[in-house]
């Protein structure tokens, strides 16, 4: 089993940075896929970003390109996610999540087995 904890959530105002950390225990999570999700009050869950294991590329949605930075650290089991210019539209719960069946770039939700609790991340005008 693998327990996700993330942490680093908050409120600030539009154009500040934040950054989210993601805390792996219980197993290595250091092979599998590990990706970024939120979720919006009202709207369905979206998918923010991954990094692949295997050639340690991150991955992004269109929404946040440029503008946020996965990055991780398999010797610690942690995974981060540095936003930057931070805008209204961005607040949500941010969850952090581990394909532990798959490799590569890992987009669908669906494919994702571990989940954290999640962390509130709200962003003012």
């Amino acid at each position: 089993q693998v327990q996700l904890v993330e942490s680093g959530g908050g409120l600030v105002q539009a154009g500040d940075s934040l950054r989210l950390s993601c805390a792996a225990s219980g197993r290595t999570t250091g092979t599998w896929p590990m990706g970024w999700f939120r979720q919006a009050p009202g709207k369905e869950r979206e998918y923010v970003g991954m990094m692949t294991w295997s050639d340690g590329i991150a991955y992004y949605a269109d929404s946040v390109k440029g503008r946020f930075t996965i990055s991780r650290d398999n010797a610690k089991n942690m995974m981060y996610l540095q936003m930057s210019s931070l805008k209204p539209e961005d607040t949500a719960v941010y969850s952090c999540a581990a394909a532990s069946a798959y490799r590569g770039l890992v987009v669908l939700e669906t494919r994702y087995d571990y989940w954290g609790q999640g962390t509130q991340v709200t962003v003012s005008a």
